[in-house]
């Protein structure tokens, strides 16, 4: 598929401003209220590696951002959304399964898998066009 086709999908743009703002929003939470985050899932000894993580999703969920607006949506920037988007996944299931963290995290799992099957959608479509 030709790289502009690729740029110039509506449904990719969304697809990637839709995990942009997920990834702002939840990169930020734990830097900007790290009490409330804790609330909801669970005191964390490593406070640290709370913030650590948070600011990598941030700034992931930045650059999503970046790359719906100006519409340069390339396969790296797919890789990059879908790559982290079942990782972060593998980790909330693993982690909850051996009831390392609270349940809480499947939810997050559950946007996590939404959103690589919205990317599937989004580029086989793009791939059709």
């Amino acid at each position: 598929m030709p790289v502009t086709a690729f740029r110039q999908s509506r449904l990719l743009r969304v697809v990637c401003f839709v995990q942009g703002l997920y990834f702002t929003a939840t990169g930020a939470w734990p830097l900007v209220h790290l009490k409330s985050f804790m609330a909801v899932t669970g005191y964390k000894l490593d406070q640290w590696l709370v913030k650590t993580v948070g600011v990598l999703i941030l700034v992931v969920g930045l650059v999503l951002l970046s790359a719906a607006r100006s519409r340069r949506i390339s396969p790296e920037i797919l890789g990059l959304a879908v790559g982290c988007a079942l990782g972060l996944t593998a980790i909330d299931v693993y982690y909850v399964l051996i009831e390392r963290i609270r349940d809480v995290y499947l939810l997050d799992a559950l946007a996590e898998v939404a959103l690589v099957v919205a990317w599937v959608v989004a580029w086989t479509s793009a791939k059709r066009s």
